[in-house]
């Protein structure tokens, strides 16, 4: 079993499913200190759009979270590689060679993470994600639901925007001298990137509206 995954004209799939390894780990380290891996992928979501035809749209990027599409793919190409391979193996005796192998899994990994996005874009909450610009949540209140918030480092936040769907962005504070806590409610005044920056929301009107 292990001569056939370390052969070299496999090491593509094995690659492919160590490096969605790899990514679950990241992203699972990244939740829990409150630093999302996708983070850095939501801006390449929300430039997507949805209703020009072009492979990106094809495989539902900017309906679903990208990273949660690449790693669908190299899943679903390191499987289908493997499970090639080892056909191929058991009818002539070894595997074929990584450039005939390889563009096959690649045009049956398509389809399969077409066909896995669509499916979840139709059960998974409209809350989730929602392709909209960066700059459209400046100015709106969020509440910081993980992590504490200080300068040059960031917590986690919830944000409503203008169509009531919800996003989690990364924030932190504007002003030096402020900490957010859990729980607490504020106001997005301008981003750099992916990262926002915040103020205490001190008006009882928008707090009362927060999500």
């Amino acid at each position: 079993m292990w001569s056939f995954l370390l052969s070299g004209d496999n090491v593509p799939f094995v690659s492919a499913l160590v490096l969605m390894l790899l990514i679950g780990a990241a992203e699972a380290v990244g939740l829990g200190s409150g630093l999302a891996l996708g983070e850095g992928l939501d801006g390449m979501d929300g430039d997507v759009n949805v209703e020009t035809p072009s492979l990106l749209s094809w495989l539902n990027v900017g309906r679903l979270p990208l990273l949660m599409l690449i790693v669908v793919f190299l899943f679903a190409f390191g499987m289908a590689g493997l499970i090639g391979q080892r056909i191929v193996a058991a009818v002539l005796g070894q595997p074929a060679p990584w450039f005939i192998a390889a563009p096959a899994a690649f045009l049956l990994a398509l389809p399969v993470t077409r066909i896995f996005g669509r499916g979840v874009a139709r059960i998974m909450p409209r809350d989730e994600t929602s392709a909209v610009s960066r700059d459209s949540l400046v100015g709106r209140v969020a509440v910081v639901v993980t992590g504490e918030a200080r300068p040059a480092s960031a917590a986690q936040a919830r944000v409503r925007d203008q169509h009531g769907q919800v996003h989690y962005v990364m924030v932190e504070p504007d002003n030096a001298a402020d900490v957010f806590a859990e729980g607490v409610s504020v106001l997005l005044v301008r981003h750099a990137g992916a990262r926002y920056f915040a103020i205490h929301n001190t008006s009882a009107s928008l707090r009362d509206a927060a999500v």
